[in-house]
């Protein structure tokens, strides 16, 4: 045999994450149905609770009577009778405002008047007889109009402009009344509500009149100090008109002198300038050049003398120079030469003054111009303000006349304008009181009872932690499931009481006919057929947490295995609580820790059960101080070494993974690890953290065996159960608890 420590080369670890990742899950349905069938008595107690309470609501329920009233509500037709053109003109309402309608009907406004009209506060039939009750007082006024609101039903008709009111109530009479009273007052709400609404717009209409008129009389003031300021008549749009014909004639005038001026003064300083520069000689044919003169006295005397020259040259050669005539003639020349010389003179003082009369002229035009025309910039300014005033006056006046008249026309559109409310169906005194049946209320009560208990079913499996079902243990630990292992009712005794006490604890040796025996027939073959290329020789049984029924899964498979031509020996390797020698009735003083101490040997120790020959069990011995340094010990492996060489199979019987570390050690000595999960008990996290302990320790983990299970239960029906064909029933928990008897009377034989 090769040796312990190194795993056979044809051992298949099994794949956790891949092997069984496509694991047939039930469909939601089923799974839905499966919780119902399992939580079956939480419906039918909540199926009885509300019988019971349907009974009692049908037997205590109150004799009342209903009244119900009809209206139809209509938009107001008055916009259309007074000739103003409307988008609807049929009256018709929307159903957003036919819903308003309902909540104002059923206001507290609308209830509190109904109670004061009806002094329904102290009603002994509405509030039951008692002292007087002021409805002023806010406690009473609201346990009224409560009561009240609960009493009315109000709801539009669908597809029709009508409003049903409905009212429970205690009498006949007293529930028509409601409802009429109800109707009138939202029939007075109505037209009270528009007229109070028209009296604010009339009053806000009062005060925006009041004050249009101030800015229509201070408009006018303004405007008539501007017409008195720039000289305007009248307050029409034409009377500016006179004003801006005069100043702009004037500013025409103004400017035709002001060029007439200039050209004068161009004219004066043109002749000016040619006699101050000209040459005296000179000077009256330059002005007759430039067109500045015409012929003058200088031109007279300048001929007188040019004569008086030639008749003196004339006479001087026929009389001499001494001639009187001559004498005369010469001092006639004088003369007109000193003229000459006076009248140049005259002539430039005489074309400066008129040089200088022409700019003074030019000057006195050109600032009357300036004048006028800042007057008239001035006067535009003015006439665009007096627009602008006159504008505004007549707004504000437009505006004062159309107020004016809708505050005439107000009080009579009022009513015009109020909701036109037809009382279709007045609420009649009811013939007899209205009662729900007992049918509906029982149907009621257990269709609502029965949605509870659904509720409770479904939150009380979501609250329960425990494995319930192959598929869920599959999904958890990702292994496959080996076997289901059931959990009978009942044991089947032969009566004679020659049981022994192996056959009375090990169900398998009890019976061979027996779901349970089967069950562990499956168990065996998953095993024999697990590792490829021979069967496992060691297989090691453990769980998460203790009684879990490792020790009985342990106990029965080798059992199951020893039944064929094979040898097995079980090893009880719980050092700590061993159970298996009080399973078989066996004495526990020599065992695994005796032979691993050196206290016995192999065959010393082993003890053979007589119910199955080929079975030999090796208990754990005494209670070691340090069980596991001895399980993990050299003794331990040459000791498993030498059962491999004398047994066709190995069971070992290990603690549980989470209390201790054993079963991690024991595990790397195994071919098969088993690991038992109890039906309804193990928790899904327990589960899980054992069994990622024992992947991520290398150990060849196999499978699962789902133990204890209720083959009864819904998600298991029909798994064992053939047609025509079944099993007897052996109880396997009194097995278990005829085990935990005889470890009880054995105790006191044990090292």
């Amino acid at each position: 045999m090769p040796p312990l420590t190194n795993q056979p080369s044809d051992r298949v670890v099994p794949e956790t994450n891949a092997g069984f990742s496509a694991i047939t899950a039930e469909s939601a349905l089923s799974e839905a149905l499966n919780v119902l069938r399992k939580r079956k008595w939480v419906l039918i107690i909540a199926a009885i609770l509300g019988i019971l309470y349907g009974v009692y609501q049908a037997a205590t329920q109150p004799i009342v009577y209903v009244a119900t009233g009809r209206i139809q509500v209509a938009k107001p037709n008055g916009q259309a009778s007074l000739g103003v053109a409307t988008g609807n003109l049929t009256g018709s309402l929307q159903s957003e405002d036919l819903e308003t309608e309902v909540l104002i009907i059923s206001s507290e406004s609308l209830m509190l008047s109904v109670a004061q009209e009806m002094n329904l506060a102290n009603n002994p039939d509405f509030m039951g007889s008692g002292p007087y009750r002021n409805i002023n007082d806010p406690i009473v006024r609201a346990a009224v109009i409560g009561k009240l609101s609960n009493a009315f039903k109000v709801a539009s008709i669908p597809r029709t402009q009508m409003i049903r009111i409905t009212v429970t109530a205690n009498k006949a009479q007293l529930a028509a009344d409601l409802v009429n009273h109800l109707i009138n007052a939202y029939q007075q709400r109505s037209f009270e509500s528009r007229f109070a609404s028209t009296q604010r717009v009339s009053q806000w209409l009062q005060g925006q009149l009041d004050d249009l008129k101030q800015q229509v009389e201070a408009s006018q003031e303004q405007l008539m100090d501007l017409q008195k300021k720039i000289g305007v008549l009248g307050l029409g749009a034409d009377a500016s008109k006179p004003v801006t014909t005069q100043v702009t004639a004037a500013v025409e005038a103004l400017s035709t002198a002001a060029i007439a001026a200039k050209v004068q003064r161009i004219l004066a300083e043109s002749r000016y300038r040619v006699l101050a520069s000209s040459d005296p000689a000179l000077m009256e044919s330059n002005l007759q050049a430039s067109g500045a003169g015409q012929e003058s006295e200088l031109s007279k005397l300048r001929d007188d003398a040019a004569q008086t020259k030639a008749q003196i040259a004339q006479s001087s050669v026929s009389l001499g120079p001494k001639n009187p005539q001559i004498l005369a003639l010469q001092a006639h020349l004088r003369e007109v030469d000193r003229e000459i010389k006076t009248e140049e003179t005259r002539m430039v003082t005489e074309a400066k003054q008129a040089l200088v009369a022409a700019q003074a002229n030019e000057a006195q035009t050109e600032g009357a111009l300036e004048d006028q025309k800042n007057q008239s910039y001035r006067l535009r300014d003015d006439l665009v303000e007096y627009t602008l005033r006159q504008r505004d006056y007549e707004t504000n006046r437009a505006l004062y006349e159309a107020l004016l008249a809708k505050l005439r026309s107000a009080s009579v559109q009022a009513g015009l304008d109020a909701l036109e409310i037809d009382v279709v169906d007045p609420a009649f005194k009811p013939i007899g009181p209205t009662m729900t049946p007992r049918s509906s209320i029982l149907s009621r009560d257990l269709i609502l009872s029965l949605v509870f208990g659904i509720m409770l079913a479904f939150a009380l499996e979501s609250l329960d932690t425990g494995i319930r079902s192959v598929s869920e243990v599959e999904h958890i630990t990702q292994l496959p499931s080996l076997s289901i292992i059931p959990r009978v009712r009942r044991m089947q005794s032969d009566g004679s009481g020659s049981a022994t006490v192996a056959q009375t604890n090990i169900g398998v040796l009890a019976t061979s006919k027996s779901q349970f025996s089967e069950a562990f027939r499956s168990l065996r073959t998953a095993l024999l057929l697990a590792t490829t290329g021979h069967p496992p020789k060691f297989i090691l049984i453990t769980s998460s947490t203790p009684s879990e029924g490792k020790t009985t899964v342990s106990t029965n498979l080798a059992a199951i295995l020893a039944q064929r031509e094979t040898r097995v020996l079980l090893i009880d390797a719980d050092l700590r609580r061993p159970n298996v020698h009080h399973r078989f009735g066996l004495n526990g003083r020599v065992g695994l820790s005796t032979v691993l101490s050196g206290g016995a040997t192999l065959e010393e120790a082993v003890k053979n059960v007589p119910e199955v020959p080929n079975l030999d069990v090796l208990c754990s011995g005494p209670v070691p101080p340090f069980p596991t340094e001895m399980l993990s010990s050299e003794s331990m492996k040459n000791l498993l070494q030498e059962c491999g060489e004398l047994y066709t199979h190995v069971v070992i019987d290990s603690p549980p993974i989470l209390s201790v570390t054993d079963a991690v050690i024991l595990a790397h000595y195994a071919d098969a690890i088993v690991m038992v999960v109890r039906h309804g008990k193990s928790s899904r996290n327990v589960v899980r953290r054992a069994r990622d302990l024992m992947v991520r320790s290398g150990a060849p983990v196999t499978g699962v065996v789902l133990n204890s299970v209720d083959i009864n239960a819904p998600e298991y029906h029909g798994y064992y159960g053939y047609s025509g064909y079944s099993y007897s029933n052996i109880d396997s928990e009194s097995w278990e608890s005829n085990g935990r008897e005889n470890e009880r009377n054995n105790k006191g034989g044990q090292a």
